[in-house]
């Protein structure tokens, strides 16, 4: 059974047969509740109705939750990949009742799902119930045990009694009770009784009922709530597990997509290999088998939750939420490079997979994906840079503990230490790196030099990296009476080492002598420099700067305040006095931002040439890895604008033209014919003029020249290639609104630009391969498209014309598929049936209330006149719903939206009148609607709310109907 069939079919059965109202999943980032980080149960957005604080709306719900388990008092971080069923990110399926039926309802509806709908085995079902607990002053819940055993037979031996697990509290304060959990024993002769609760994967909890009676103050005290309610959870990952046949979760339909797409990546195939019990092995790498599957594991799961959590608003960052999602980000590249080898940005590639099996049920992932996977891409190449040396470190800090002789070894706090403040590796994951080699880390020893730092960092009251790239006037007058001069610069356009002295040492507080403590943080003032301090949109150099006596510092940043250069970064080893003579050596990254910036100047070359001379620059950044530009135009660029824009910067590149550069006097500088320069730019007596093909001098001899319209010629003071054949290429990614009348384009260059090129290839040759689909395989052709138009490296053009591929042939879908049903623009055959089969009976009436996958108001309309070809003597009553999306002209999709149709016989319109109950329900969509009494149609923009919408007028017509 598919997954998202499980998920139907649970929430039809209290929906549609137990009278429950659906309600859409809340995101998994509760900005309104400051006491969680992430949303951990679904009961979380009802908080307010259980505490009494608010009326809830409805009197029962049931939906599909989206949850996060990775922070605070439930974490399952720790058990992922090891685990055959925990998650950072699982999917809770729910009921709840506000104040309507208790412990009885809620026990009966859950036997009969479980034993009457999906078919499972009575004697393998298992419960436990709260054993009572004096010190809360609460009782054994003896009911529950009762109504087990009314209402399900349940044998005594099959009712179980615990304390801890049987209280249920979604964190330290809030809404609580007890709850009474189903297990399944799966155990080949029924005798799994005894490990109810305990490590036997074959003995699973897959649902907890929990009745909410009390409040848990901030005292720890219990006090009852105004009212009773049921808040039930079952783990869409478990019970899909279970109705499969399978042993785990990640044998499910929900993870065997992402694996695929991993071993693509990695070039290993999965294979389903776990430790022997659910629980840490120390020993679980020494079989490599075994550390491949828990790698593959760990990076589905992670992916998930990064994947939500971004969506739905959260970011990676250093403290709070944002500090749990960098932990799982972090843990799963350090998987990806120690279990399956891939020491590239990987994460970002398997985002539309998350977005390919999630987004029919959570529509919010298909709205921006390319941000997401932009997001993971920039942590994973921010933190790549630093896992290298980190495990290098590791490796010295273990041979270090095992040089101890202690037994076991242990990695010492300092190490510990220095992991986490110098290369970002969060305690934890220090650890397991620990388990796998046998070794403990000074967990205790940590933590008391993590407080050190922050109460040094409290005492000081400036020790930011903000504080570190600023000097306040007083430091500059102190720099001053040391006769410490502005640093000299003029080393940077070349990319050799230089030696320099180290002049100055900032700690963001004071000046220091010296810098001796590894890890910590400092700006740098040399007397001369080759490092390029960020200006103009080129983003600052980075580097290292090597005493002779072997004191290292890591320069990571490179800023320019009041006329000197601070070398922002960390003492990675030995010391750093002021006077030692250093050699300043700055990484090959510098390479890659020339190619940017090159081309940057060439791309602000090309737009005016194709659009007019109203573009103006407002703005850009060039790093190592693209280059954004800014520019006045009032309307997005054409397909063939984009492309001449390419064309002509191709060709320049191709033309291998020398980059000239000369500082000249401003005046003369604006006189040249072409030159560009930043409108409201306050430019210097002296400017430096860079020029692309044609020499200064020349420019200046002859600055009225017509010829110079056809090259690239700015103020910069920024670095640049030598000739233009250092770029190799230039991709369009992007072309995208910033704000009104003003545009943005982003461009890759290089190796980068390269292998956007072969994805556009790959592109044309999915197209090609599309025209040749028969109606079986459209849908999987637009399907490939779809997700390669997502990857975000694609070239901008391809991704265009994939988009209008798309279009094509949606729409040739569509018009075979109305072919197929005999031209009517309905449903095929099967689905009729289907929707003949959900008709119930009112009072002599026909009724039928459903939703139509992907259905558009033709299709709707198709349905309609099909149903009443068969019921011609039938009084009927017809409301459906469906979800479809338009493109525009350009064939990019817009909002999906909602779809109603109500139709009415005239028999019946008396009672029930189509316009009037269309127009009732559409709100609830967030539409509006009307029409003739006989049939109405409406819409709507809230797709999540269709299941809503139709109970709610289901109930509307058997009420009119009755």
């Amino acid at each position: 059974m598919k997954s998202r069939d499980v998920r139907k079919q649970f929430i039809d059965f209290f929906a549609q047969k137990h009278g429950h109202s659906f309600v859409a999943s809340s995101p998994v980032v509760p900005h309104d509740d400051p006491t969680l980080l992430f949303t951990n149960a679904g009961m979380n957005q009802f908080k307010p109705y259980f505490l009494g604080t608010a009326k809830a709306p409805w009197t029962r719900v049931a939906n599909t939750q989206k949850c996060i388990r990775a922070g605070g008092k439930h974490n399952d971080l720790d058990d992922v990949g090891r685990s055959r069923r925990h998650h950072t990110f699982f999917e809770m399926l729910g009921n709840w009742s506000f104040g309507d039926y208790f412990k009885q309802g809620a026990i009966a509806m859950a036997w009969e799902l479980l034993t009457q709908v999906w078919k499972l085995d009575p004697k393998r079902l298992h419960v436990t119930v709260y054993k009572g607990n004096p010190a809360d002053g609460v009782p054994p819940d003896d009911e529950a045990a009762r109504l087990w055993q009314q209402i399900a037979g349940m044998p005594e031996d099959h009712i179980h009694r615990f304390v801890d697990d049987n209280f249920w509290e979604m964190g330290e304060t809030g809404p609580c009770g007890p709850c009474t959990e189903i297990f399944i024993d799966r155990t080949p002769d029924c005798t799994g009784g005894p490990q109810v609760n305990g490590t036997d994967p074959r003995v699973m909890e897959i649902w907890n009922l929990v009745f909410i009676q009390y409040n848990r103050g901030s005292d720890r005290k219990l006090t009852p709530l105004p009212s009773q309610h049921v808040d039930t959870g079952m783990g869409l990952e478990r019970i899909c597990q279970v109705l499969g046949g399978y042993g785990d979760n990640y044998a499910t339909d929900l993870f065997t997509p992402i694996f695929d797409a991993i071993g693509d990546i990695c070039g290993k195939k999965y294979g389903g290999l776990f430790p022997e019990k659910d629980q840490k092995q120390e020993d679980a790498e020494t079989n490599p088998n075994l550390a491949r599957d828990i790698g593959f594991r760990v990076i589905a799961d992670h992916l998930r939750c990064l994947t939500f959590a971004l969506t739905d608003g959260a970011l990676p960052g250093n403290d709070g939420r944002g500090y749990v999602l960098r932990r799982i980000l972090r843990r799963a590249v350090r998987f990806g490079r120690q279990n399956l080898g891939v020491t590239d940005p990987f994460l970002h590639k398997l985002t539309p997979v998350i977005v390919d099996i999630m987004g029919d049920a959570f529509g919010e992932l298909k709205k921006n994906p390319a941000r997401i996977a932009e997001i993971i891409h920039d942590e994973e190449q921010s933190f790549g840079r630093t896992l290298d040396r980190g495990l290098e470190l590791f490796k010295l800090a273990a041979a270090e503990a095992r040089s101890t002789g202690k037994a076991p070894p242990i990695v010492s706090a300092a190490n510990a230490f220095k992991l986490h403040d110098t290369y970002g590796f969060p305690i934890d994951l220090t650890q397991v790196m620990a388990r796998e080699q046998h070794l403990d880390v000074d967990v205790a020893g940590y933590e008391t030099l993590m407080e050190e730092a922050r109460e040094k960092a409290r005492s000081a009251g400036k020790t930011s990296q903000d504080n570190l790239a600023d000097l306040p006037p007083n430091i500059l007058a102190e720099l001053a009476k040391l006769h410490i001069s502005g640093t000299n610069d003029s080393a940077k356009y070349q990319h050799k080492a230089i030696r320099s002295d180290v002049a100055a040492i900032w700690d963001g507080v004071r000046l220091l002598g010296s810098l001796a403590d590894a890890g910590s943080s400092a700006a740098v003032i040399l007397g001369q420099t080759n490092f390029y301090a960020e200006m103009g949109g080129q983003v600052g150099d980075t580097g290292e700067l090597h005493a002779d006596h072997g004191g290292c510092f890591e320069v990571r940043e490179t800023r320019s305040v009041g006329g000197y250069v601070l070398h922002l970064g960390i003492l990675r080893s030995g010391k750093l006095n002021t006077g030692d003579t250093v050699s300043a050596e700055v990484h090959s990254a510098r390479h890659r931002i020339e190619n940017n910036h090159t081309g940057t100047h060439l791309a602000n070359w090309a737009l005016r040439a194709v659009l007019g001379d109203h573009v103006e620059q407002k703005g850009s950044l060039v790093d190592a890895d693209k280059l954004r530009f800014d520019f006045v135009q009032p309307k997005a660029l054409a397909d063939a604008q984009l492309a001449e824009v390419e064309a002509l910067v191709n060709k320049s590149i191709a033309a291998d033209l020398p980059v000239y550069s000369q500082t000249v006097p401003l005046e003369e500088g604006r006189k040249i014919k072409s030159l560009r320069a930043v409108f409201g730019e306050k430019y210097p007596p002296q400017v430096r003029v860079v020029s692309v093909g044609v020499p200064v001098t020349e420019l200046l001899a002859q600055p009225d020249d017509a010829r110079w319209m056809n090259y690239s010629i700015e103020f910069c003071g920024g670095t640049h290639v030598v000739s233009t054949a250092a770029i190799e290429s230039f991709t369009l990614v992007a072309e995208e609104s910033v704000s009104k009348g003003i545009r943005r384009i982003v461009a890759l260059t290089g190796a980068a630009g390269k292998k956007a090129a072969e994805l556009a290839s790959q592109m044309d040759a999915l197209i090609a391969q599309s025209t040749a689909a028969n109606v079986a395989g459209l849908p999987g052709a637009i399907a490939a498209i779809q997700s390669l138009a997502r990857e975000p490296h694609l070239p901008m053009l391809a991704r265009r014309k994939g988009q209008h591929a798309v279009a094509q042939l949606q729409q040739q879908l569509k018009d075979q598929q109305k072919k197929a049903s005999g031209g009517a623009g309905g449903p095929d055959t099967a689905e009729i049936e289907r929707l003949l089969g959900a008709m119930e009976q009112v009072n002599g009436a026909a009724l039928l209330v459903s939703s139509l996958p992907e259905a558009s108001a033709d299709v709707l309309r198709g349905a309609m006149d099909a149903i009443k070809k068969k019921h011609i003597q039938t009084p009927l009553a017809i409301l459906l719903a469906g979800v479809s999306v338009d493109h525009d002209k350009d064939g990019n999709p817009l909002p999906a939206k909602v779809n109603l149709l109500a139709a009415v016989s005239d028999a019946l319109v008396g009672k029930l009148a189509a316009g009037d109950w269309v127009k009732a329900i559409a709100p609830l969509v967030g539409g509006s609607g009307g029409g003739r009494p006989q049939m109405a149609m409406a819409g709507g923009k809230d797709t999540g709310k269709v299941a809503e919408a139709l109970a709610a007028g289901r109930e509307l017509a058997q009420k009119k109907l009755a």
